[in-house]
């Protein structure tokens, strides 16, 4: 059973909840960032000491809001990397579209080498236009043109990826990059292919992909990359779930165990009382839904006619786990009976928490709710069913 930490990356966020401003309003500076930086190793090196197998940061650009302050999780990762001895260190995700992809690949590859091979891999296309547009690979919604656009590449680019990454020397011709380029010579001979200096320890590189998306549901099945289901509603987390090995299988011709090749995130506070959890969760909930609500409804527009989910709807859901730690251990039993999930990742940190609580979060869900989990954890091998 593995078990990881997601972090956004939030400064401390003292009026955090629905009477706080919009927002995309907030304004931040240095001191507050240096001082999320010093959290973040501080999680990092408590998931080391406690056990934890991952922990996983949001790469996003230009956020002076204070959300999700780490432009680079690479470099990120690489550091952590010295502070600890054996977490595995990931992203949720590298906005892949913010890179030239043999750029993202050396420094992925660098990164891993420094770390001993702890580096996990995971990767997306974005999610604002006020970050990606800069780049050149704008961000969509709901297949227009710009959301077609930047699907075309990101698939290139993973495809470049892999290929750099996995093969002593490589090269591609696609319809938006051409490595090398035509015509490429080095002291009068011509350039043909590349070698990647260094490449990862361990490959080929296991990519990790949120699934938003019945498209981007088919393309993580299609490339054998590792699911990554996270905020989706009960009833359309199980089929799509299953979904998942089912395509796998009907593609690759391989039968999954039910929890294999797939990762589930939830929301998780929990407190001595419910009461208690709900009163720190709620005001954590209601920032996130500030920020990330007209998004959603961009994505899907049949919600525009309504309010934002409450958080009794998203404990309804079960992406938000708020209670007793042993409410939240029987939430996750349930969810792991039917699921069969192998890979969960919580999210400690919510806005207007500070780094005590959320360490404090860390170590409570470690000792009170993990071991049963654990406990239950498959252990037969997945049954081939042909090549």
């Amino acid at each position: 059973m593995h078990f990881g930490a997601f972090f956004y990356g939030t400064v401390d966020m003292p009026d955090a909840g629905a009477d706080g401003p919009p927002a995309h309003t907030r304004n931040y500076g240095q001191e507050s960032y240096r001082r999320a930086y010093a959290d973040l190793f501080a999680y990092a090196e408590a998931c080391d000491t406690l056990g934890y197998d991952s922990m996983w940061t949001a790469e996003h650009h230009f956020h002076n809001h204070g959300f999700e302050v780490v432009p680079n999780v690479v470099l990120l990762n690489a550091v952590l990397a010295q502070r600890t001895r054996r977490i595995r260190l990931g992203a949720l995700i590298h906005v892949l579209t913010t890179w030239h992809p043999i750029h993202f690949a050396e420094d992925y590859a660098l990164a891993d080498v420094l770390s001993g091979g702890r580096l996990l891999c995971g990767l997306g296309r974005g999610t604002e236009e006020r970050e990606s547009n800069v780049f050149g690979v704008n961000v969509g919604y709901s297949n227009n043109a710009d959301d077609v656009h930047n699907r075309d590449v990101f698939e290139e680019q993973v495809e470049i990826f892999k290929a750099a990454t996995s093969k002593e020397r490589f090269s591609h011709r696609g319809k938006h990059y051409t490595i090398p380029p035509e015509g490429l010579t080095f002291r009068g001979e011509p350039v043909t292919e590349f070698p990647l200096v260094p490449r990862p320890i361990d490959t080929p590189v296991r990519v990790y992909q949120p699934i938003s998306s019945e498209e981007t549901l088919a393309y993580a099945a299609r490339q054998r990359h590792v699911g990554v289901l996270a905020n989706h509603p009960w009833e359309r987390m199980v089929p799509w779930w299953r979904k998942y090995g089912a395509l796998v299988e009907e593609l690759h011709g391989v039968t999954l165990r039910p929890g294999e090749d797939r990762m589930l995130q939830v929301q998780l506070h929990i407190a001595d009382s419910a009461a208690a959890a709900i009163r720190t969760a709620r005001r954590g909930h209601d920032e996130l839904t500030k920020l990330l609500w007209p998004n959603i409804i961009r994505r899907n527009s049949a919600l525009a006619s309504r309010p934002p989910f409450t958080l009794e709807e998203r404990m309804a859901g079960k992406s938000w786990i708020v209670g007793t730690p042993e409410q939240a251990r029987d939430t996750l039993l349930e969810m792991q009976a039917e699921l069969g999930f192998e890979a969960l990742v919580i999210f400690p940190h919510l806005p207007g928490m500070r780094r005590p609580e959320t360490l404090e979060q860390l170590g409570r869900f470690w000792a009170d709710v993990r071991p049963a989990l654990a406990a239950r954890a498959p252990t037969s091998r997945p049954i081939a069913a042909g090549v």
